[in-house]
């Protein structure tokens, strides 16, 4: 069965600098698969290529089997997209942005409708059908920006740090739209920079570190691999954030402390 995701040899160069340097990724249909690395890793580039939104140096990406490159159009009907940068357009009401992107889906009018009065319930947006998306909290924004991301039905959904500025509750609803989502076999693949959340969504697992791979598979393989590299000195209970840090060093990093505050 084609993977939902698949990259060989994916490279981004930016002049000499390679922010992706050679990656290849395999997600399955249907997966949670967490995309997971430091600041400046290379994973919002990733996402960017895997989207269309920039070209590969070299190497190739595919979802869903459509090339990324060669099959644009295709790919891109195919997925939903929600970005660090959310990008709205300010000026219209979440209704009119959601008929928007309705349109550019080619979605027949009555469905468009019915599916943003849908989106608008679920997201607790009803109420402020009304107002500009300007007009709007981060955590508004955020939310139309998932329900717009869903509005054509897509199969696989990508989903760059969804939970910043979020406030729990509306955190929560988002987790379990995720987790529904999973149930009609729709690929999630998700960055976040809060662990916690990672753990208890994803079933699947990349770490990437200064470009490269580091680690990719379940949860339990990772540990699995740490608890090998460390030479059976490792819990078996750790938590991803210890596996993460193993990973990409941060359990080098020297612990500075402010000299007025001691």
């Amino acid at each position: 069965m084609t993977s939902a995701i698949e990259t060989k040899s994916l490279v981004r160069r930016f002049g000499d600098f390679a922010a992706v340097d050679g990656i290849d990724l395999a997600v399955d249909r249907g997966t949670f698969f967490g995309f997971l690395g430091p600041n400046g890793a290379g994973k919002s580039t990733t996402i960017k290529m895997l989207t269309g939104l920039m070209a590969p140096t070299s190497g190739s990406a595919a979802i869903m089997g459509f090339d990324v490159v060669k099959e644009p159009v295709e790919m891109k009907r195919r997925i939903g997209v929600v970005p660090e940068e959310l990008a709205l357009f300010d000026r219209l009401t979440g209704p009119e942005y959601l008929g928007f992107c309705g349109r550019m889906h080619g979605v027949d009018p009555a469905t468009v409708a019915r599916r943003t009065d849908d989106l608008l319930d679920m997201m607790g947006l009803q109420e402020d059908r009304g107002k500009l998306i300007v007009d709007y909290s981060h955590g508004m924004q955020k939310k139309l920006a998932i329900a717009a991301s869903l509005l054509h039905g897509p199969e696989v959904l990508f989903l760059d740090e969804p939970f910043e500025g979020v406030d729990a509750i509306s955190s929560r609803m988002i987790k379990d739209l995720l987790l529904s989502l999973l149930k009609k076999e729709i690929t999630i693949f998700l960055t976040s920079h809060i662990l916690e959340i990672v753990e208890g969504l994803c079933t699947d697992l990349a770490i990437i570190h200064m470009g490269a791979l580091v680690a990719q598979g379940s949860l339990d393989e990772l540990r699995s691999g740490i608890e090998l590299n460390g030479g059976g000195g490792a819990r078996e209970t750790m938590t991803l954030e210890e596996v993460f840090l193993s990973l990409v060093g941060g359990n080098d990093v020297e612990r500075k402390t402010l000299s007025w505050l001691e």
